[in-house]
């Protein structure tokens, strides 16, 4: 599906993410931004990043299973962070949901995220092959609702 490379003459990837993935067929799944939010949208894990990575990569890895994916379809991701303690709990928790070769990363810090308690949230780009990919069930789809707390930005 992807092959990892480390170029020449740039810094060496460490951790559990790739330098760069070459991509062979499939369909590209991009991903909006993944928080620590249970379906009622609830936040999962107040005040621990530990909690809030996992329940963020549940919430990706169900978004994908939509359409036939999985975790080792991701490719790339992003990864931004309201404060730099608890990466290491990140770190274990990726470890748990991406097996080699790892996606491409990039992590940044933000000053804030849409809710206050929120310490982490996650974009992510997938290629999922044909064989396994399925149309998603766009009768799920709701329209926008404010009232739900739906937000204007």
């Amino acid at each position: 599906m992807s092959t990892a490379f480390q170029p020449k003459g740039v810094w060496r990837a460490f951790g559990c993410h790739s330098m760069g993935l070459v991509v062979s067929e499939g369909r590209q799944i991009l991903l909006s931004g993944q928080v620590a939010w249970d379906e009622n949208r609830h936040i999962v894990g107040v005040g621990d990043m530990g909690a809030q990575a996992e329940q963020t990569f549940r919430n990706i890895q169900a978004s994908l299973a939509a359409v036939g994916g999985m975790m080792a379809d991701v490719v790339s991701i992003v990864t931004y962070v309201t404060t730099s303690e608890g990466l290491r709990d990140i770190h274990d928790v990726r470890m748990k949901y991406f097996p080699e070769p790892y996606p491409a990363s990039t992590l940044v810090q933000v000053a804030a995220l849409v809710e206050p308690e929120l310490l982490i949230e996650v974009t992510a780009i997938a290629v999922v092959p044909e064989d396994r990919y399925r149309e998603p069930d766009v009768a799920a789809v709701t329209s926008f609702d404010e009232s739900e707390g739906g937000f204007n930005i």
